[in-house]
């Protein structure tokens, strides 16, 4: 590839992307692309071409790249070329392939130098190369010939500003050294895309053809119009080398002596040609490549310790041996049991932070679901009180009542418990579905081995659907037990005796007394305290100051009709036996703001015994309203037994809410676990053979493959990384320079160096006007030149003239002392005698 550095370096890179390829992953170490950019003619091809190493673009004059060339070079042991629009086909003739760019491109866009975007795509395998991408792109043109279109200049100026735009793209701007530099299209492109010069190569082709008497030494030397990364001379093969069958090694050695023979670059001669240029940009491959290996290794080595210690448990798996898998079920077994009671009993390890699962969420069906199912049978307050009384009319018979039947209560009160039982089994079986999730959960661990991962679930499943049936009985058995018995002596509970119905409180809230607010200017909320004798409002929730207490006696409720000027929904209060509700108003009218708030205030205000109206209960749907009683006394029976209900219901509510969750944990819960612990093992090794439910399944053993395999290449994916860094220097950039002659206008040019003529060794000089020997060949640089003389090999003295024009003796120097300048000879001088350093060009 150009310089020892490199050739170290293709084995070290082949090694690194091997590596890559057996961790399944491409293309991580992505190498930067290489664009040709110059004038038509500029010799970009051929530069392209010493490169490579090949002799396989078409050649010409004129525009002969009319079509981009995207060049990919792959690292292989063979040969060959491939076109991505020749699919399958190999060429392994590369004048073959010099013909295909030439009928490919000849498709796209005619005969007749016509131009297109559209990219050709070879790809050249061989061991002499990196795995890189050159471009090799049309030549910057003004003026359209043949079928080209007449904005022929910006179709080229797009075409290639889609390659060098982007970042990973390094620049060749070639231009020929018989044109002048100032107005190259192809630093000023340059320019455009990469301002700070870092991706940027002057190349000056086509010195070997330059006017005689001219050089571009000042450029390459970058004196004259600079680049940060200055310039590098070629010379590329003539036509007749070309048509000579001249291959490039001996066009490269030529190179070699036209720059060590030629008087204007010999000094440089170590910096110029193909090679250096090799040099140059593989020093530019190496670079990106040591500032991408950083990434890489960190990379690697956390791929390496996440691995690592599954590793070890493969490095000396032996997978026929008897005694590894006996080891191996008991300790999955219990690995398995462990699992399962951490996520029971909770642990800190392996947190799930998604979603509730195990113990956590049994929690929640005992503390929060089971609860939520028996609040959710909230009664039907309507539907039961018709009960409760149709359970005393039952009870008293064709005779009238005196007392509240303790019976009636018994039978409302089984009633409710029975309705409990709904519930409780709910909950049993949403512990079952958690636990079966559970084991799953922990069998996922076993899934390495197919068989005793189906029979570990089976096994466990059963277990627990077995013990459902136990738990369910014991659940129903504790909601018999408190229907066989009302104990109406607890401690919770009021009782007859003890019940004083003033003191219950059935509901509270913010109503708006309407009517009244109409006299004042304005309805006004208040705050509402309804108990079993009395309706009362404070002015605000705090129930400090008393407005008024309005007692239920006689009074009965009805609907208003909603204004249609206001939003509030209205119901009214009124006495049956037309007196005054409050003080001069025969209607209390009440608002809420929706009429579900309406409901729920009617059915508290029927629950302390205020009914609707009568002539609303006859317009009841489901022609039932007969079916109640107006007596008082029947009433006050009913909210009695109804407020008793309630407080006998929170004790049983409360004593199951307890009950239940302990029965689920000890006949299902804690067996099941207890269960794994002791008796799983034997039933494993008692349901199949040992060699069946330890047979590996496939993707286990290409699993445990594919990790060695996997640590063995990023083991050597690290060692190579080391080696590069070891094998490898960095170059770093030279320091920024004052180009901005590029974007100078082309009406006021700076002087270019090919323009610029200069006397070479090869010059002839003047002949002396006399003397018999020739004057030394010494050039005497002009005094716009900053640069030291050539230097030249010293030859033998000529001999001293002996006319009388000779030179006679040397100046004498003047004396320290004196300082005085140099005395100037009166003897008429010759033009051998000139002093270089003196002269004019």
């Amino acid at each position: 590839m150009g310089n020892r550095e490199m050739e170290e370096l293709i084995p070290l890179v082949n090694r690194l992307q091997d590596a890559f390829s057996a961790l399944g992953q491409s293309c991580l170490l992505e190498l930067p692309q290489i664009a040709v950019v110059g004038g038509q003619s500029a010799g970009k091809s051929s530069v392209l071409e010493n490169f490579v190493g090949r002799d396989f673009l078409p050649r010409g004059s004129g525009i002969v790249t009319r079509r981009p060339l995207v060049l990919q070079l792959v690292t292989s042991k063979a040969e060959y070329a491939e076109f991505l629009h020749c699919k399958g086909k190999k060429f392994t003739d590369f004048d073959e392939v010099r013909h295909e760019i030439e009928v490919e491109t000849d498709r796209v866009t005619g005969m007749n130098k016509g131009i297109s975007s559209v990219p050709i795509n070879l790809r050249v395998y061989s061991p002499h190369v990196l795995n890189l991408t050159l471009i090799d792109l049309p030549g910057i043109t003004k003026v359209p010939v043949g079928d080209q279109p007449p904005d022929i200049e910006y179709q080229i100026r797009e075409m290639i500003m889609q390659f060098i735009t982007r970042e990973n793209c390094l620049i060749l701007a070639v231009t020929p050294a018989n044109t002048d530099l100032a107005n190259s299209d192809a630093l000023k492109l340059a320019k455009e895309v990469d301002p700070q010069g870092l991706r940027t190569i002057g190349v000056i082709t086509k010195l070997d053809l330059m006017d005689e008497g001219t050089d571009a030494r000042d450029v390459l030397e970058n004196k004259l119009l600079p680049l940060r990364r200055g310039y590098i001379g070629v010379v590329n093969r003539s036509q007749k080398d070309i048509d000579g069958k001249k291959d490039i090694k001996a066009a490269m050695l030529a190179e070699r002596k036209f720059f060590l023979s030629h008087p204007a670059y010999r000094h440089i001669a170590d910096r110029m040609g193909t090679p250096h240029l090799q040099k140059v940009l593989n020093q530019q491959l190496t670079n990106h490549i040591r500032d991408t290996l950083p990434n890489f290794r960190n990379k690697l080595q956390g791929q390496l310790l996440s691995i690592e210690h599954e590793v070890e448990a493969y490095k000396n798996f032996k997978p026929e041996d008897p005694t590894r898998k006996t080891k191996a079920l008991l300790q999955m077994v219990q690995q398995f049991a462990v699992d399962f009671e951490k996520r029971i009993e909770g642990s800190g390890d392996q947190v799930d932070t998604l979603e509730l699962s195990g113990g956590a969420k049994i929690n929640r069906i005992f503390h929060e679901r089971f609860p939520f199912e028996i609040v959710k049978m909230e009664f039907n307050e309507k539907e039961l009180r018709r009960e409760i009384s149709y359970a005393i009319k039952n009870i008293h018979g064709i005779r009238t009542g005196l007392f509240t039947p303790d019976m009636a209560f018994e039978a409302i009160v089984k009633k409710q418990i029975v309705k409990l039982k709904g519930p409780s089994l709910k909950s049993v079986d949403l512990v079952i579905q958690e636990l079966i999730n559970t084991v799953k959960k922990c069998t996922k661990k076993l899934a390495n081995f197919p068989r005793l991962c189906e029979e570990t679930e089976r096994i466990v499943a059963n277990h627990i659907r077995e013990r459902e049936g136990k738990t369910k009985d014991q659940v129903l058995l504790l909601i018999d037990i408190q229907v066989s018995y009302i104990n109406t002596n607890h401690e919770d509970f009021i009782g007859f005796a003890k019940y004083v119905k003033p003191l219950i409180v059935i509901r509270k809230g913010w109503l708006t007394i309407s009517n009244i607010g109409i006299m004042k200017g304005g309805s006004k909320g208040y705050w509402f305290v309804l108990t079993a004798e009395s309706l009362s409002w404070y002015k605000d929730d705090e129930e400090k100051e008393k407005k008024y207490m309005l007692p239920l006696d006689n009074l009965k409720v009805r609907d208003v009709e909603k204004s249609f000027m206001s939003s509030k929904h209205i119901f009214a209060l009124f006495n049956t036996e037309q007196r005054n509700v409050y003080k001069d108003y025969r209607f209390l009218e009440l608002a809420c703001d929706s009429q579900e708030d309406v409901d729920s205030w009617k059915a508290s205000l029927l629950r302390a015994g205020v009914y609707p109206d009568k002539s609303l209960t006859e317009n009841d749907e489901n022609g039932q309203a007969e079916n109640f009683s107006m007596d008082p006394q029947l009433e006050r029976q009913v909210e009695t037994i109804r407020n008793l209900v309630d407080s006998y219901m929170s004790i049983i509510n409360k004593c199951i809410r307890d009950l239940i969750p302990k029965t689920i944990m000890h006949l299902m819960i804690n067996n099941v676990k207890d269960f794994i612990n002791s008796e799983l093992l034997a039933q494993l090794y008692s349901s199949e053979d040992q060699n069946t439910l330890m047979e590996e399944s496939a993707e286990q053993a290409q699993r445990r493959d594919e990790m060695l395999r996997m640590y063995q290449a990023l083991k050597e994916a690290l060692v190579v990384i080391g080696d590069i860094n070891t094998a490898t220097t960095f170059t770093p950039a030279p320091p920024p320079v004052d180009d901005s002659w590029i974007q100078h206008s082309r009406r006021s040019p700076p002087p270019s160096p090919t323009t610029q003529r200069r006397p070479t060794l090869s010059a002839p000089l003047p002949r002396p006007a006399s003397g018999r020997g020739p004057a030394p060949a010494i050039p005497s640089p002009g005094p716009h030149s900053g640069a030291p003389p050539v230097p030249f090999r010293p030859g033998p003295l000529p001999p001293f003239p002996n006319s009388s024009d000779s030179f006679g003796a040397p100046p004498q120097v003047p004396s320290r002392p004196t300082r005085a300048p140099p005395s100037v000879p009166r003897k008429p001088l010759t033009s051998s005698s000139i002093s270089p350093l003196n002269s004019d060009p």
